[in-house]
């Protein structure tokens, strides 16, 4: 390592770290975070124009509130939610089933190298958002809240 520092200088050995494969900070690395966007973008679009070849894909609307990658980048979980809450596992089973059809299209149509595989989970933040709103609104919360 010192070799290389002397060869080539400290700037360029840090500028080189940057192409790490991975990530040691906390949290996702900003390369995650841009495939991880990329791929919702993506995805949203693909629901909405109805791309998929699944009737029933095609009648749901479906919120996809977050794509999380892997480190690697090799898996994308995309966090959805159907319009309203209502039938959120006939949802999953509908990506599920469509898996490898959604995955080429994204490939396709993002200027990804490699196409992470897909998963899909249900987004339970609207729940958890639904019972803080319930809790605030208890009488006994609001009191200690004024008081």
């Amino acid at each position: 390592m010192h070799r290389h520092l002397q060869m080539f200088g400290a700037a360029s050995y840090v500028l080189g770290m940057g192409k790490n494969k991975f990530h040691d900070g906390d949290g996702p690395s900003q390369r995650q975070l841009r495939v991880g966007e990329l791929i919702r973008r993506t995805l949203s679009e693909v629901l909405s124009r109805g791309d998929i070849h699944d009737p029933d894909l095609n009648r749901m609307s479906i919120t996809i509130s977050e794509v999380v990658t892997s480190p690697d980048l090799k898996i994308a979980t995309a966090y959805v939610m159907p319009l309203g809450g209502n039938n959120p596992k006939a949802a999953i089973d509908a990506l599920a089933r469509n898996k490898g059809e959604i995955r080429r299209i994204i490939g396709r149509k993002s200027a990804l190298k490699f196409t992470p595989d897909l998963r899909f989970r249900i987004d339970e933040t609207f729940d958890r958002m639904d019972d803080t709103r319930e809790l605030f609104s208890r009488d006994e919360v609001q009191r200690d809240l004024e008081g």
